[in-house]
């Protein structure tokens, strides 16, 4: 029987996953809907009133380390979850398309816009109204969840995905992703230094994003799996 990936252009086969895909497929949907399961309880705790403690506590917390130098800090951060993000996504997305990494490109297209629609579906959904901010002006959107946080975890974990399966070097790979995380993180605890989100809308925005990412991985491999298959059949 002819070998199936050896049919596959090289960039499928370079972004193609080493364990299993009923592994990956499992653990995706695991993944989801644990993600899916913890943001429904946090959303109970933040509107029944019990993760005001919590938020209060946390809010101050950081507070407490205010400086002019780190509010500038942190204000260029925040930004790289809005107009720089922006600026990271069209760049990738013209790299991707001109060196033909068309897969690449489609999954950043997909995470983009499938995390910019959950974003406001849940902010109009739940209507939270902002925290008095520590810093700048009010935003005009709704607070739950954290729209800088989903869309950050979707797109740079996306990008750290696609860049990471396409380096040999293990060394390299840990790297994308030690940066892509902190990014991510750094991102969100931003927009709680600012004022501009309670910590609850942070965590609510992470665990969305897992959300939706995690459901694209499953579905991205079952159509994988079923196009193998189908390759399978049509060479036996």
């Amino acid at each position: 029987m002819t070998d199936v990936n050896s049919e596959l252009p090289e960039i499928e086969r370079a972004a193609a996953p080493v364990p299993s895909m009923r592994a990956v497929i499992l653990g995706s949907l695991a993944a989801s809907v644990l993600a899916l399961l913890l943001f429904s309880w946090l959303a109970d705790e933040v509107f029944e009133g019990d993760a005001v403690r919590f938020d209060n506590f946390v809010r101050a917390w950081v507070h407490q380390f205010a400086s002019p130098t780190l509010t500038r800090v942190m204000t260029v951060i925040s930004h790289l979850g809005s107009g720089a993000l922006a600026l990271a996504f069209v760049i990738a997305f013209v790299v991707f398309l001109r060196v033909r990494w068309r897969r690449a490109a489609m999954w950043l297209l997909l995470s983009l816009a499938g995390g910019l629609i959950l974003e406001l579906t849940l902010k109009y959904a739940y209507h939270r109204a902002r925290p008095t901010p520590f810093f700048g002006a009010v935003p005009h959107t709704y607070s739950f969840p954290s729209g800088h946080s989903l869309v950050s975890f979707c797109i740079y974990g996306v990008l750290a995905g696609l860049l990471s399966a396409r380096v040999r070097s293990a060394a390299w790979r840990g790297i994308i992703w030690i940066v892509a995380a902190a990014l991510v993180l750094a991102i969100g605890l931003s927009r709680i230094y600012l004022g501009v989100h309670f910590p609850s809308d942070v965590i609510a925005g992470y665990l969305a994003g897992a959300v939706w990412i995690s459901s694209l991985i499953a579905a991205d491999r079952v159509r994988k799996r079923h196009r193998l298959r189908a390759r399978a059949r049509s060479y036996s």
